[in-house]
């Protein structure tokens, strides 16, 4: 039986090997309600199951080609407009976005343009409930040239637009290639960070004894805050029973 002080969830392309609805009863049997990163094609395949769409996505043109470019501009502003109201309309809150690459671009630069572009949404957002989300992605090791590859960026990024209806996503497994200092980053800074991902270092697999984070104290930390979003786990299973895999996670988790 599950704590209930942390609210779980899981990536679906983690696990896309099952089909979704295959997925969708192992997620209940477990003792949890949601799923990651699933966009409107298959909301009602979660609905029939009970299950939530913890993160949608579907709206974001690419992870290299984001908001600190403004020729996307126009493109990601139609497809965010139009995503809110399908999330909105879903019952759901929590929609994803990403920086994009620097191709170049000094990171003021980029965070300027973010800032203008992100500010033609948020209105939408905040008038229907959505909170808009940039994750935070390692460029080391996953994401050579992706801009938002550090915390302090994207929190003055969370500074600069002001609004309770963007957030940052802030995966585990990223920040600990690129940055470190986990628990202290989510103490001094968790008032940004709306949404968690996990994942096993080095190699994003299974967030057990076999890597270097130690996810009951990171959990911990995230409880002690007062956060009541979702965790959801985004390691790549590789055991040979992956749903145990996903299981211990989960209890792991559990704090």
């Amino acid at each position: 039986m599950l704590k209930k002080n942390i609210n779980h969830s899981v990536c679906r392309w983690t696990y896309d090997f099952l089909q979704l609805d295959d997925l969708c009863r192992h997620v209940k049997e477990i003792g949890f309600s949601a799923i990651d990163l699933v966009g409107p094609k298959d909301w009602d395949t979660l609905k029939k199951y009970g299950v939530y769409s913890s993160m949608c996505n579907g709206a974001e043109i690419s992870l290299t080609e984001g908001w600190n470019d403004k020729k996307h501009h126009s493109t990601l502003i139609k497809n965010y407009t139009d995503h809110i109201e399908l999330v909105a309309k879903a019952g759901y809150k929590n929609l994803i976005c990403f920086s994009g690459n620097r191709k170049g671009m000094p990171d003021e630069s980029g965070l300027k343009n973010c800032v203008d572009g992100l500010k033609q949404i948020l209105p939408a957002a905040e008038k229907k409930g959505v909170i808009i989300h940039m994750e935070l992605l390692n460029s080391k090791v996953d994401h050579q040239d992706y801009m938002c590859d550090h915390s302090l960026w994207g929190v003055e990024l969370c500074k600069q637009l002001g609004s309770e209806n963007f957030k940052l996503l802030y995966d585990i497994y990223h920040m600990q290639i690129d940055e470190g200092d986990v628990i202290r980053t989510i103490r001094q800074n968790h008032q940004y960070f709306g949404h968690y991902h996990t994942g096993g270092v080095p190699g994003r697999h299974e967030i057990d004894q076999t890597q270097e984070l130690y996810y009951p104290a990171i959990m911990n930390a995230i409880k002690e805050t007062g956060f009541k979003g979702y965790v959801a786990q985004e390691f790549i299973p590789v055991k040979g029973d992956k749903i145990a895999s996903l299981r211990d996670a989960v209890n792991i988790c559990d704090v």
